[in-house]
């Protein structure tokens, strides 16, 4: 690796004993970066809003939730409300109804739901996987974390799971999209019980980090850093083997029930099948790089992630599918050209985002010393970068500033954003609610980044700001 930045070598590479002649310095902190550390991981002030705000999200956003889905299954996907004060009674009545009829926690929805964490639980116990070390964590004394990574044994041992039952008519793929309110509601009392349980499995073992001192905002943000069973590290399995399954199967659901229907599946629903595959897989064959991430080595798991993950995720990313599933496929159907330039646009923007990712996880791997990579389908070109360029900080860490990192400061969170508008691009201008992912998903990334910057402004200080004139730009090279 080369650096863009002799003079901030200074302390940093003065020790000997973190010195790799190839490599050069591995990212240990210094004395003044453990200093930073400690400051940062205490907690000094509240985020969200602070009580009142993640109580008016913990209530909030399930409630939402139930009204986008009501509006796409039973209102032909258009936003409904009342037209006066005198409506709103019984519009709300009208909601409670679709509720409490269509969305109940039937024992199905308990059988399907339990079934499936139950299931990836076991397998991800039980398979063998590739032990990634994770990065060294301020609030352990800087101990690195192993992961077993075995997410992509058990992704498509439960797709030929249910590829055999839904054969042998065990259980049919087309029902989860059917039963889609129920199985939604008990996604939710399994992301409140998980988040509201875990908090106080923590408090009780004397395990928690950086809390408030108030009930509601530490549930939302979480006590425990990094639960596990056995090997099972449960925040990075919550993260990629619920959600992105649960999307992935809804999609399949949906194309069966549209063979069923007509007897083919739209280029649309292929769309978000191929699009939901893309995503698991990367998430799946690139999991030995989530342990160099933000939210493994920092992010608690509370609220915040824990619903998220249960049922934010899966049941609010793939609202096109839920549309394309109840209305006849003349409402949303293109042109070839369009379709072309959907589908390639949908690609392009994936392999900048697998690229990037794995730019940058390589990078902080090649920094501990790691330089053999794991094989995994597919290995899109540029995922490694070669002799890169970086900013060596005083605080010990690297600051890539090569590959695509060279253009933008977030270039893996403009083409993951760019992505979640092509899923609610594939219905067009039919209903505006599969769109809500992709206006949500930038309000995520504008408030994380804001969080992240200001983290890195504190921790690096004036190599920061050498770093943000190197790299001027935040998402958009050029633009912004």
């Amino acid at each position: 690796m080369s650096t863009t930045n002799g003079a901030a070598n200074g302390s940093a590479v003065a020790q000997e004993s973190t010195i790799d002649e190839k490599l050069g310095p591995k990212n240990v902190p210094t004395e003044e970066g453990r200093k930073t550390d400690e400051l940062l991981d205490r907690h000094d002030r509240y985020e969200f809003g602070g009580p009142g705000g993640v109580t008016a999200m913990m209530v909030g956003f399930p409630m939402l939730m139930y009204y986008l889905w009501i509006c796409l299954w039973f209102y032909d996907g258009q936003i409904v409300y009342p037209n006066s004060v005198e409506e709103v009674k019984p519009f709300l009545l009208q909601m409670w109804e679709h509720v409490r009829v269509d969305a109940s926690p039937n024992l199905y929805a308990w059988k399907v739901y339990s079934g499936l964490i139950f299931y990836e639980l076991l397998l991800a116990y039980f398979l063998p996987g590739y032990n990634q070390e994770g990065l060294p964590v301020p609030s352990l004394g800087y101990k690195t974390l192993m992961y077993n990574c075995n997410a992509l044994s058990c992704v498509y041992t439960t797709m030929v799971t249910a590829a055999v039952l839904h054969y042998t008519q065990i259980f049919r793929l087309t029902e989860i999209i059917d039963n889609y309110g129920h199985i939604m509601t008990v996604a939710m009392i399994w992301g409140f019980g998980v988040s509201f349980g875990m908090y106080f499995w923590t408090v009780i073992r004397g395990e928690q980090i950086r809390m408030s001192g108030n009930f509601i905002y530490d549930v939302f943000m979480g006590a425990a850093l990094n639960p596990r069973i056995g090997t099972v590290d449960l925040k990075m399995w919550a993260e990629v083997r619920i959600p992105w399954v649960i999307c992935f199967f809804l999609a399949v659901s949906g194309a069966c029930k549209q063979y069923e229907q007509y007897g083919y599946v739209t280029p649309n629903m292929a769309f978000m099948c191929l699009a939901t595959w893309l995503y698991l897989n990367a998430c799946a064959k690139g999991e030995e790089c989530i342990p160099q991430t933000w939210d493994m080595f920092h992010e608690k798991w509370g609220f915040m992630v824990i619903f998220w993950n249960f049922a934010g995720v899966p049941f609010t990313y793939v609202y096109s599918v839920v549309y394309m599933a109840s209305h006849d496929p003349s409402k949303y159907q293109f042109s070839t050209p369009t379709y072309i330039a959907l589908y390639c646009t949908l690609l392009t923007a994936y392999y900048i985002f697998d690229s990037s990712m794995s730019q940058k996880s390589r990078f902080k791997m090649q920094c501990q010393g790691i330089t053999q990579y794991r094989k995994t389908f597919p290995q899109v070109p540029w995922s490694i970068v070669k002799n890169p360029k970086y900013i060596q900080t005083a605080h010990g860490n690297k600051l890539l500033t090569d590959g695509w990192w060279a253009y933008a400061r977030k270039p893996n969170y403009t083409a993951d954003w760019v992505q979640s508008f092509t899923w609610g691009l594939v219905i067009g201008t039919a209903s505006p609610i599969p769109y809500f992912y992709s206006v949500f998903f930038i309000t995520v990334l504008i408030h994380r980044c804001g969080r992240d910057f200001e983290r890195c402004s504190i921790k690096y200080g004036k190599d920061w700001e050498r770093y943000c004139e190197v790299v001027k730009y935040k998402f958009i090279p050029g633009i912004y």
